[in-house]
């Protein structure tokens, strides 16, 4: 077995060009018997590194079959020299063809792990300087902007977020299961947790930032992008960061001899503007936390608010996804979360917002809330205000006209109605109904008085309601007198039998 200290310079040159040759000529069954052989051992772990390049392009380029090229490849990984490797390895994914980027970042994820793995406790600088390149090259990759291209995954970005999950799953655990009472352990886990820490705040910047994320959407048809944005929020949970101080203060705690320097304002400003987006619109986290979270983010909300002017916000506002997500994100609390003062104060706060729109703003949100809310007490909410407006309007001398008029039936019609018709059930639904009738009576009291160009619109309108109501209530009369009856015969029956059982005892 020839001996690493004997290899002169000529004997690499001569190993690269024929292992090169094989490779070109696709005689790599040949290569990998030669790589195998116990007596090469040597030879491969001093020059088996050179030999990485080209493999990876044959694997890539899927030209050949490239099983044996893998297996080549996964061979080197195990015996060379672990910083050796990590250096090719790296330097051949930043080299990578733009076409090619995802294909060989996913390729080398695999094999920089198990390098990262024969590092021991000495491996937090090589994981940063390894996920600085991974996150670089996913950089330059197009972050999809609708549902049908995040799921087509053209350009690779979904995948690599996935394999990027993948890749520090076993870093974030290890950090979980630190043994913290040794020195030299709590030491390594803090290296750890601070580059984890920046891996992070970095996948916040790029690409969670520009991605589009929609909760109800995206948890219901399993989105590689929404999955990545809960699972970096579960490391910080995991690596114990508290988000309150990520998002108020952010100092990375890593030195410059860790090859972890401090991000600069603008960087660290972005991803924590990504990280309050995913907490307080999209509610990522706040499942596991107390009612303090919602509480500061609907506080947070509030200030913003109350710097805006009255009647101020354009319609064209409503189209932006994320400034429309936050009113049901606010109906979300109202209708689902058990804490009563939660509720009431989300309330308090979509009540504020709804005076923030002008009134052309206002006409749409309120068909908008009428169409999706599904529930009665929101809709009772949105009628309410549609009679608020409906007054202020008559009362106001700047008047826009969108309460009033022919406006104002188009919006009667949208929202003023049973939404399951003649089996609506009424029980459910009785504060939409009750609100309904109060704003149908207080527009028929002053219309009248006025003698406006939409009485007889009006009129329609509410005999129309009327009439359908109508039938709802004997609908509903004879369903709970028929369930009263069928009540009173199991109770009958029951009775019944307590007294056969009571006889046969006796």
């Amino acid at each position: 077995m020839t001996k690493e200290k004997d290899l002169k310079p000529e004997d690499h040159e001569l190993f690269l060009n024929i292992a090169g040759t094989c490779i070109a000529q696709s005689d790599t069954a040949q290569l990998l018997d030669f790589i195998k052989e116990e007596k090469n051992q040597n030879i491969v772990r001093s020059m088996g590194c050179g030999l990485l390049g080209p493999l990876i392009k044959e694997v890539v380029e899927k030209k050949r079959e490239p099983v044996n090229c893998e297996a080549i490849i996964t061979h080197l990984v195990q015996i060379c020299r672990a910083n050796d490797l990590l250096d090719v390895l790296l330097r051949e994914m930043e080299d990578a063809d733009p076409d090619a980027t995802a294909d060989v970042i996913i390729l080398l994820m695999q094999h920089i792990h198990l390098v990262l793995s024969r590092l021991g406790d000495s491996k937090a600088l090589s994981l940063g300087r390894a996920l600085d390149v991974l996150q670089k090259q996913i950089s330059k990759l197009p972050v999809p902007y609708s549902r049908k291209q995040e799921q087509e995954d053209k350009y690779g970005l979904c995948r690599c977020c996935t394999a990027l999950l993948t890749f520090v799953k076993p870093f974030v655990q290890e950090v979980k299961s630190q043994d913290t009472k040794s020195p030299v352990t709590a030491s390594n886990d803090e290296e750890l947790r601070t580059v984890l820490l920046k891996f992070c705040m970095q996948s916040l910047r790029e690409p969670l930032l520009e991605a589009q994320l929609d909760r109800e959407a995206d948890t219901s048809q399993n989105s590689p992008l929404w999955n990545f944005a809960t699972e970096i929020m579960a490391i910080l949970s995991a690596i114990q960061e508290p988000l309150p101080k990520l998002l108020f203060y952010y100092p990375l705690r890593g030195k410059e001899d860790m090859g972890v320097r401090k991000q600069d304002n603008s960087h660290t400003t972005e991803s924590r503007a990504c990280l309050a987006y995913l907490l307080f619109v999209q509610l990522i986290a706040m499942e596991v936390k107390d009612e303090s979270w919602i509480l500061k983010g609907l506080d947070l909300y509030v200030k913003s608010l109350e710097r805006v002017l009255d009647n101020s916000l354009p319609v064209k506002l409503l189209e932006l996804r994320t400034f429309y997500n936050v009113p049901q994100i606010l109906v979300k609390i109202m209708i689902e979360c058990p804490i009563q003062h939660l509720r009431v104060k989300a309330l308090v706060v979509f009540q504020l917002f709804i005076e923030k729109l002008n009134g052309e703003a206002k006409h749409k949100f309120f068909r908008c809330i009428m169409k999706t809310s599904q529930h009665a007490g929101v809709e009772s909410i949105i009628l309410k205000n549609i009679k608020n407006q409906a007054e202020h309007s008559s009362k106001s001398e700047q008047r826009d006209g969108w309460f009033e008029g022919s406006l104002l039936i188009t919006l009667l019609r949208d929202t003023v109605s049973l939404p399951q018709g003649p089996e609506t059930d009424l029980l459910h639904g009785m504060d939409r109904v009750m609100e309904s009738l109060s704003l149908l009576r207080y527009l028929l009291i002053k219309e009248r008085s006025k003698a406006t160009a939409i009485w007889t619109d009006l009129c329609n309108i509410a005999e129309t309601y009327i009439k359908i109501l109508r039938v709802c209530l004997s609908m509903s009369k004879s369903y709970y007198g028929t369930e009263l009856k069928r009540l009173h015969e199991e109770k009958r029956i029951k009775a019944k039998g307590k007294k056969v059982s009571f006889n046969l005892s006796a």
